[in-house]
């Protein structure tokens, strides 16, 4: 399997090298999605088209799932999940936290079944490179990674993050609202796969966001899972798009019951 992980760092280098050069050109809106403030750009495309012609060229029988497009049924059973540029609205106001984000996991790529193997997220702006292969810990360049210790709610720096939906946001930002005055701070840096890195870094307590999509969180969520962290969805499941939720274990239990209690589990 290092052989696989070795690839994605490979991949993810050349990729986030791109992205950076992109960024340093000049970066325009191509095109909205969900809603007006979902966006994409051209670099968001051209990146995934990197990542997917090497990973491909390389591992032919394997399955491609890609934020901006790529879906291919491998036969492999293993599935690459890949987010060409995780934070593109940081990435559009060249804000320096964004990241190229490859994960690959074992079986349909559904992050409720799905195993996962391999995680790499990179920051391009900063050079910072996470790295986790399943079973063999997690790392950021060649420093193994650990999630903090358990600390109270209320000394707890919590991240975040919101939906695209207008009404959904309106609903999240009541509940962090509620949240806010029971825990140390709230952070809301906008890349969800960096959000996981720095949990599984001990630079935040915890995690939780809503509304995810699979490539927002294949990587990611095995760094923080192999540094300690427990990673859950809603009530106790699978990370999926209801929920996810990252910290040490006696962390996430108490987070997961207060958000719970603020209705946050609730239907939108």
């Amino acid at each position: 399997m290092t052989t696989l992980l070795d690839l994605a760092i490979s991949v993810a280098l050349e990729a986030g090298a791109l992205a950076a050069k992109r960024r340093s050109e000049g970066v325009e809106v191509a095109a909205t999605k969900s809603t007006i403030v979902d966006i994409v750009t051209e670099a968001d495309r051209e990146v995934e088209r990197l990542v997917i012609d090497r990973l491909s060229k390389a591992r032919p029988h394997d399955g491609m799932l890609g934020e901006e497009g790529a879906s291919v049924t491998g036969t492999s059973g293993l599935t690459w999940v890949v987010d060409p540029i995780d934070g593109t609205v940081n990435y559009l106001y060249d804000i320096p936290h964004y990241a190229v984000s490859i994960g690959l996991v074992e079986g349909d790529p559904d992050p409720l079944t799905w195993v996962a193997k391999v995680g790499v997220v990179i920051n391009p702006a900063s050079g910072e490179i996470f790295t986790a292969e399943a079973g063999q810990g997690a790392y950021a360049g060649t420093r193994r990674l650990k999630v903090a210790d358990a600390v109270p709610l209320e000394q707890a720096l919590v991240a975040t993050g919101f939906a695209y939906a207008a009404s959904t946001r309106a609903f999240q930002g009541d509940v962090v609202a509620r949240l806010l005055p029971q825990v140390r701070d709230i952070r809301r840096l906008g890349t969800a796969s960096l959000d996981l890195c720095f949990v599984a870094d001990g630079r935040y307590n915890a995690y939780f966001e809503r509304t995810l999509s699979p490539w927002d969180h294949a990587a990611g969520a095995l760094i923080a899972r192999e540094a300690g962290a427990r990673v859950i969805g809603m009530r106790g499941a699978a990370p999926s798009r209801e929920l996810i939720l990252a910290a040490h274990p006696e962390v996430a239990a108490r987070l997961e019951a207060l958000l719970d209690e603020l209705g946050e589990f609730e239907d939108f």
